[in-house]
């Protein structure tokens, strides 16, 4: 117990860094209880690097921006202190996130296959999910960002997909979410291409439009590739 008050009451030293540090110590013991420390280590670790590629995308477009913030059965979430000035900023600070989280994922895949551990394969696979999940097309998710830059109406076909898994697999975080997205989902169907500061926001030129399309379509099919292969995997062994 002193141990643990002492790590809390460092992180409260360490100003902004010290908040992420202390929400993912809080993340890291409510995860333990659940599924262990040792894939709660690998599962926030892997939340932490998604974030992390939100948060250097955003410094590398000069937007300022905080540190990661947890909370358990939500996820993690950085937050921008100014609004992208184009749809390419937004997308591209929104596809920084799945991208450097789908590299890891990957590597602990490959970690995971060449020592057959069920425990890396299963973090391995938390993390496929986690990032397939966030390319679907609606915002507040990744996905609906980096759609953004083709058309914010592509978000009406996010929409259904969320209905879908909240039939499938109903959860509170689901339910937040499509609050969330009500907004958008009004901001889309008011959404008018002749508006001067919708041309000034989503103006793209057609090449970086398709960029986009064919990176976020690539993700999102090796995802769910290998979100499904993973799964196999997984239970195959556990059979």
């Amino acid at each position: 117990m002193g141990t643990m008050l002492a790590l809390l009451f460092g992180a409260l030293k360490l100003g902004k860094a010290g908040g992420t540090l202390l929400t993912m110590l809080v993340s890291l013991a409510v995860y333990s209880m659940v599924f262990g420390w040792r894939f709660a280590l690998g599962f926030i670790g892997l939340i932490f690097i998604h974030e992390m590629g939100h948060f250097i995308a955003a410094r590398q477009r000069g937007l300022p921006v905080s540190a990661p913030t947890f909370i358990p059965f939500v996820g993690a979430w950085i937050e921008l202190k100014d609004k992208p000035m184009d749809v390419e900023t937004e997308a591209y600070v929104a596809a920084a996130g799945p991208f450097l989280g789908t590299i890891a994922a990957t590597l602990i895949y490959f970690w995971g296959s060449h020592t057959d551990s069920g425990l890396l394969l299963a973090i391995a696979y938390s993390g496929f999910f986690l990032n397939f999940f966030n390319l679907i097309p609606l915002p507040p998710l990744d996905g609906g960002r980096i759609t953004a830059i083709l058309s914010p109406r592509i978000w009406f076909i996010g929409a259904p997909l969320m209905v879908a898994m909240m039939f499938y697999s109903p959860s509170p975080l689901l339910i937040l979410i499509t609050i969330a997205a009500l907004p958008a989902l009004k901001q889309a169907w008011n959404y008018d291409p002749a508006d001067p500061a919708n041309q000034a926001y989503y103006a793209v030129p057609v090449g970086m439009r398709v960029e986009y399309g064919v990176f976020y379509l690539g993700l999102a099919a090796f995802l769910a590739v290998m979100t499904h292969q993973v799964h196999g995997m997984i239970h195959t062994g556990a059979g």
